[in-house]
């Protein structure tokens, strides 16, 4: 079974979502049970949407138990800062056409939000990225052309 980087603050997300379905569990149940109470099974709208409920929040609960189960967690805070780009790190890029500054989060695809500036580390930018260091320019081929950047800087946060 291959190893998927997680950060740390992903894979707390990720056992708070765990929580939240756990505690979902018991509820589904007896509103299924309530449900069947009810009466005649094949025409009760309450009873067929716990049930789908209930398949719902297993599959959750099963693909967050699996997710956690392949993860390697990594704490970027503990390793030494070498100005080398890795995962989890915070990277701070100057465009070099535009000169515009640009500040990324190198995470696990669960956790890639490009709202709140979190790439995943298998995208376009984060693999041309991967293993470079402070004060490199870089040139990445991403599907809206090649951008050329310099690594401003290089944060283990």
């Amino acid at each position: 079974m291959e190893k998927v980087p997680m950060t740390v603050r992903g894979e707390k997300k990720l056992r708070e979502e765990l929580e939240v379905l756990m505690k979902r569990r018991p509820i589904i149940s007896k509103a299924i049970g309530e449900a069947r109470e009810l009466g005649d099974l094949k025409e009760n709208a309450e009873y067929h949407a716990a049930r789908e409920e209930q398949g719902i929040c297993e599959a959750q609960i099963r693909d967050i138990e699996y997710k956690l189960s392949v993860a390697q967690v990594i704490d970027v805070t503990k390793m030494k800062n070498t100005g080398k780009v890795i995962f989890g790190v915070t990277v701070n890029l100057i465009d070099i056409d535009t000169e515009e500054e640009i500040t990324y989060r190198i995470v696990g695809d669960d956790e890639a939000n490009i709202k709140q500036n979190r790439i995943s580390v298998n995208s376009p930018i984060a693999r041309g990225l991967i293993g470079k260091l402070e004060g490199d320019e870089v040139s990445i081929v991403t599907p809206g052309g090649t951008k050329e950047f310099e690594i401003e800087q290089v944060q283990y946060i």
